[in-house]
């Protein structure tokens, strides 16, 4: 019998109406804004009662190991295990990110979960969802417009066209537009002067949507949005330029968190999408404090393993919303162990405990990363069939040893039911552990002296080497008044070091630190680390040649 695609599971789903997803959360249909059957917004009216209602849940973030060409499974093991908490009598609902077109089209696929643990209609999560990464990139552009016209119109505030650091978007993987020229033509078309294209996830709108409390805040925080600096060196804002109220109107329903639902009936927030090696990889503030409020556990991830998505989650999303987890799941496969102990992929199927033993170190380094923070950890294996006894038993075992509990997690293939060993592991563990979660450094710790903390502590670095230009940068940007702000590092996620071919857990080295600046709207100070790049290109093979539509509207190859 052939096993069936996810989007063959997915389109064969009996999906229940929203109104009805939203009764199991007791929200009534005049609290939503609907986008068809079975997409709906929450109203600016019920988003301000949920932040009134004290009877806060408890939070649980999942995370992984670092990515491989095996697969881990992250977003599929939230999905699974808030269907198997609500199986086991806890209210559970589930915040994750929306997917980038980028993926979808490239190598990595879509992001909404996979096999049973699927959040559905799984095509229009996918594709366009509700438009908020359209209006994100819209809003955006608008900004570099605003910009380029401010100076063909005479440059009243002095801006230096070689430091204009805002960068338009696209929310595509397209390599062509990382340097461009802008402006060419005749002298109505524009200044000529260099550009940059950053993907929309990559745009710091899409981080402070995702980081503001509410309207009034989205627009306090665009307004400080810096874009260029004038030919003083003084910065110039996007509330310099009177484009804060134009934006937050392309924004007004964006920043609304959408509902949707698992295969299961799960209640699902899926609303903002930053990538994590090139931004903070959280979903937005406003979805999760929503969740927090309405069930007894609320479940979130971070994108891509701990080193990104969980330490930004622990260093900047829960330091600014005030936020606390109580329980970090921390997934992994038997797989992708083994490749981190140098096993060629087509060559993971087959028991190899040498390899996984010396493979093992990736997880061992994310379990010290996250106890670093005070947080208590279950680990989980996303189980396959090639996975032997022998092996399972010697994580299990690794696990424990580390005060870990440890739990099989077959919710790929058995939905909600396949999840219930994770979800006892973690009621216990909330039940049994408590979280003392604090963040690894200070506010008022120097710039500096927090890139080597993140650097030194969680990716395991001997130290930091600065470029002459990023150390520049670094004392301008305190200068400026930003130091206390935390740092969001962008880096590979396929090593904890800057080296994307360095697997396992990597010793000996000094991560490099080429490029530092500022998104003060945002709230956070980014350092670029290795070759990193904030707009991705399409792989040899994108995705895109095998996702097709027919006749009837049904979609076929989107994964």
């Amino acid at each position: 019998m052939a096993v069936k695609s996810d989007i063959e599971i997915a389109q064969e789903a009996k999906m229940l109406h929203i109104r009805d997803v939203a009764a199991r959360m007791d929200i009534a249909e005049d609290d939503l804004e609907f986008y068809g059957k079975y997409k709906a917004k929450l109203t600016e009216e019920f988003l301000k009662k949920a932040e009134d209602n004290k009877n806060k849940g408890k939070l649980v973030l999942v995370t992984a190991i670092n990515p491989t060409p095996a697969g881990e499974g992250k977003t599929t093991t939230s999905i699974g295990l808030g269907d198997a908490l609500n199986r086991l009598g806890k209210k559970t609902v589930i915040a994750l990110r929306e997917p980038s077109l980028g993926p979808c089209f490239g190598i990595k696929g879509g992001a909404a979960g996979g096999g049973y643990a699927q959040v559905v209609p799984m095509e229009d999560i996918n594709l366009h969802f509700t438009g908020d990464f359209h209006a994100i990139t819209a809003a955006n552009n608008l900004l570099a417009a605003i910009i380029d016209n401010h100076i063909q119109q005479g440059n009243e505030l002095g801006i230096d066209t070689r430091q204009i650091i805002w960068k338009r978007a696209v929310d595509m993987n397209d390599r062509a537009l990382r340097n461009i020229v802008v402006g060419l033509g005749a002298k109505a078309d524009g200044v000529p002067r260099e550009d940059h294209f950053v993907i929309t996830v990559a745009s710091e709108i899409m981080a402070i949507l995702c980081l503001a409390d509410d309207m009034k805040d989205l627009k306090d925080r665009l307004s400080r949005i810096i874009v260029a600096y004038t030919r003083d060196g003084e910065p110039v804002t996007a509330g310099d330029l009177h484009a804060v109220g134009s934006m937050a109107a392309l924004l007004k329903d964006a920043i609304k968190p959408n509902l949707v639902q698992t295969l299961e009936h799960t209640p699902v927030f899926v609303h903002g999408g930053p990538f994590a090696n090139i931004a903070h990889g959280c979903n937005s503030v406003r979805a999760t404090k929503t969740a927090l409020g309405m069930a007894d556990i609320a479940v979130t991830e971070a994108g891509f393993g701990a080193d990104l998505g969980a330490e930004k989650f622990l260093d900047i999303k829960c330091r600014m919303a005030g936020l606390k987890p109580d329980a970090v799941v921390l997934v992994a496969t038997i797989r992708a162990l083994k490749y981190n102990g140098g096993v060629d992929k087509k060559n993971l199927g087959e028991e190899n405990l040498e390899a996984l033993k010396k493979g093992i170190v990736n997880l061992e380094k994310h379990i010290e990363n996250i106890q670093q923070y005070g947080v208590p950890v279950v680990v989980t294996l996303n189980a396959f069939l090639t996975d032997t006894e022998a092996e399972t038993e010697y994580v299990r075992q690794f696990c424990e040893e580390r005060n870990c509990d440890f739990a099989l997690s077959e919710v790929w293939a058995k939905g909600g039911e396949g999840g219930e060993a994770l979800a006892k592991a973690v009621i216990n563990t909330l039940e049994n552990k408590e979280s003392h979660y604090a963040p690894i450094y200070p506010d008022d710790m120097p710039l500096k002296d927090k890139i080597e903390a993140v650097a030194t502590k969680i990716y395991g670095a001997d130290g930091v080497n600065f470029a002459p230009s990023a150390a520049k940068q670094l004392a301008k940007i305190e200068e400026m008044g930003f130091g206390k702000l935390p740092v969001c590092m962008a880096k590979t996620q396929y090593s904890l070091s800057d080296d994307p071919t360095l697997l396992g857990r990597p010793t000996g080295y000094t991560l490099s630190v080429r490029e530092v600046y500022v998104s003060a709207g945002a709230g956070f100070v980014v350092a670029l680390t290795g070759s990193i790049m904030t707009m991705p290109g399409l792989p040899k093979h994108p995705a895109a040649y095998d996702i097709d539509v027919d006749e009837n509207g049904k979609i076929t190859g989107l994964f």
